[in-house]
């Protein structure tokens, strides 16, 4: 008996019941973007040029209209800011990779930018407010490309970020995953910080804008005589198992919480930066079932990261906090899992038969907003109220 109660307390410890309540969907396209707005509005988007979108928390989704000559095109990032404006991103060789925006809730499109370097491929669209964005691509000649905007996706700027040499890298060894905005993260106001994450056989990295521009030297006039560029920091993640499909997939930074006149302020920002704790997710999307470096975690804003003792049940491609619930949860293929300790354990989220969930509720997802999730053949998930509690 004694030994029965060591089993189900330990049984206790690993799992928790209770999670995504299934919604219906009116496409079957495989879905790998999702943006919540709040207020019951969100946004998804995925294959075959197929976009949705719902006010009313997710009780009926709206099949959007396909953009124009994008029927065979793959949505994988979308950026929403209200029921009637989102960008959409597809990612593909050359000018498969497109950037379309709505203004009046999708019944209209028009193409804001399409890609004219044949050996380019964008991976990831990301805004801090309604105005000012960031478009990431992969590699060409060897520079990560990094586009801003602050006119609200209009017109879009090479950032003279090429000029760093943290932001080499060579299309053979490194690579950045194409999941929304999943693998791409900012905050708060000018000078904005920027990072994204990679992977490849070269090893998984985190690079990080912080803010600073570097001048080599400059007149006594202040006009600049050598190059300048952004600040860049590259610092290597334990995640992965160092081929092409593996690497970081997801990642994020728990709210600090500061105000506009404390962001301004940039002693006040890179402290708090420095503590801020993160998560990062992947391992090998060829072998969803192996739990080895799949998950990292940091306390100090990604100069280091640490191995869980406990990491998630296998690759997980979407990561997201949960402030109300001060819980971690990350999806992918096999399974979902949630972390109330900043990442240095992970336990499976199991469906409830109680409540009727499918017993495939936890699997099957491709990215996280919550409390939505998205997957293949048009799935949409909504986080129950009561799953993290």
């Amino acid at each position: 008996m004694r030994y029965a109660l060591i089993l189900v307390v330990l049984f206790a410890a690993t799992t928790v019941n209770a999670q995504w309540e299934i919604q219906p969907a009116p496409t079957t396209a495989d879905l790998r973007g999702i943006d919540n707005v709040g207020k019951g509005i969100a946004w998804a988007s995925g294959s075959d040029g197929t976009v949705l979108h719902t006010t009313d928390d997710g009780a009926h989704w709206q099949l959007c209209p396909t953009p124009p000559d994008a029927e065979k095109l793959d949505f994988r990032g979308i950026q929403a800011f209200d029921e009637k404006t989102a960008i959409v991103m597809s990612t593909g060789k050359g000018p498969l990779s497109r950037l379309y925006k709505t203004t009046d809730g999708c019944r209209t499109w028009h193409r804001i930018l399409k890609n004219t370097d044949k050996d380019g491929s964008w991976v990831g669209v990301i805004f801090t407010d309604y105005y000012d964005g960031f478009l990431l691509g992969e590699p060409v000649h060897d520079v990560f490309q990094v586009r801003d905007t602050n006119d609200h996706g209009s017109t879009w700027l090479y950032s003279f970020s090429e000029e760093n040499p943290n932001l080499h890298a060579k299309s053979t060894t490194q690579r950045a995953f194409a999941v929304g905005i999943s693998s791409l993260w900012t905050r708060g106001m000018s000078p904005q910080p920027l990072a994204f994450s990679t992977g490849g056989v070269g090893g998984s990295y985190l690079y990080t804008r912080t803010g600073s521009v570097i001048c080599e030297s400059a007149s006594e006039l202040l006009v600049v005589t050598t190059p300048c560029h952004d600040e860049w920091l590259r610092v290597q993640v334990p995640i992965g198992n160092n081929n092409n499909s593996s690497g970081i997939y997801s990642f994020a930074f728990k709210d600090i919480g500061l105000t506009s006149d404390e962001y301004s302020n940039i002693t006040v920002k890179k402290n708090s930066l420095n503590k801020t704790p993160g998560i990062a997710v992947g391992g090998d999307s060829l072998k969803p079932e192996d739990a080895a470096a799949t998950g990292a975690y940091t306390f100090d804003g990604g100069k280091t990261w640490l191995v869980p003792q406990t990491p998630p049940h296998g690759f997980r491609s979407a990561v997201a906090y949960d402030e109300a619930a001060k819980t971690w949860i990350t999806v992918g293929p096999n399974g979902t899992d949630i972390s109330t300790d900043d990442g240095r354990n992970w336990r499976a989220l199991r469906p409830n038969p109680a409540l009727h969930e499918p017993a495939d509720a936890d699997r099957d997802w491709n990215a996280l907003s919550l409390p939505f999730v998205v997957g293949p053949h048009g799935r949409i998930g909504r986080l129950r109220p009561e799953s993290l509690k």
